[in-house]
């Protein structure tokens, strides 16, 4: 059994407060755990924080795969424990720039003014992959990357296990300039790594009318994301990235809008903080709950 545990979800700035406690305010984390206790860690936003605090072997070793480094999805790491433990192993694999290599990347956030302990100062035994279109192996899991369509230096994962397929693409524009979305799959940015995924975790920001006044921003919109979902064949969808504007009223307006208005041959489940999903995926149509949810 592989688990996936959703730390964060929210796209582009944390939200606190009550009008956001059903999804979640904390920003892009996801932890997926394999059936050896091997774990991934997906993104280091504000939802880090909250998965560092279930850290019971803080000697471990920590797989910490980026996507990108906007501000959103580094945020948190700063504040996982384990990169403060000399007997901890973290390995982290993300995208270099034409200009700078990861590390210089990393180290302009994990410095001052922006935060006042350096990377380079960090105690943890640390060790800085860098990936574009690769694949490797960690554990059980095989993983492909690619440059996806993004603002900035950006990649989606496919991890690959013997319960299945997880992909992994949080902040994508894969309708840019496209007239009639999508094209062909071969012509659409993220489709291999999407291809017949049990589940595709990915950006759904915007609405229809949103996403007109945002076009370049590097986010989905909803609908949009559902087109790439059936073009891509997935099982499950897991629609993520959620705008900071939009409340829990807003969100369940959304998708019930959007959701609710079409004949789809796959799965959908709004990602919610804290959620819980397994593989191989189970045949039903419930909700995944959050813990102590009813």
């Amino acid at each position: 059994m592989t688990t996936i545990t959703i730390w964060g979800c929210r796209g582009s700035l944390a939200t606190p407060g009550a009008e956001f406690d059903k999804y979640g305010g904390n920003t892009s984390c996801v932890q997926i755990t394999g059936n050896d206790g091997t774990i991934l860690i997906l993104d280091a936003g504000t939802g880090l924080s909250d998965l560092g605090k279930t850290v019971k072997e803080p000697s471990k070793k920590y797989n910490l795969l980026l996507t990108h480094l906007h501000m959103d999805h580094i945020q948190g790491m700063g504040f996982f424990p384990p990169f403060f433990n000399p007997e901890a192993e973290v390995n982290i694999w993300g995208p270099s720039s034409t200009t700078m290599n990861l590390r210089t990347r990393l180290t302009r956030y994990m410095s001052p003014p922006l935060f006042p302990v350096t990377l380079r100062d960090l105690p943890c035994k640390l060790t800085l992959n860098e990936v574009h279109h690769d694949s490797f192996k960690i554990g059980p899991f095989k993983i492909s990357s690619d440059l996806i369509g993004h603002v900035g230096p950006t990649v989606g994962y496919r991890i690959e296990c013997a319960d299945g397929v997880i992909t992994y693409i949080p902040d994508h524009e894969p309708a840019l300039g496209v007239v009639n979305f999508p094209l062909e799959r071969q012509w659409t940015s993220g489709s291999a790594l999407a291809a017949n995924a049990d589940i595709l975790i990915h950006d759904a920001q915007y609405s229809d009318k949103e996403y007109n006044k945002c076009q370049g921003w590097g986010h989905s919109a909803f609908n949009d994301t559902l087109k790439f979902a059936a073009q891509a064949r997935v099982k499950h969808l897991i629609p993520f990235h959620h705008d900071p504007s939009h409340t829990d009223d807003n969100l369940d307006q959304l998708i019930s809008e959007t959701v609710g208005s079409q004949k789809l041959e796959f799965k959908v489940t709004a990602a919610r903080e804290r959620a819980v999903f397994k593989l191989p995926v189970l045949n039903t149509q419930d909700p995944v709950k959050k813990p102590n949810q009813e």
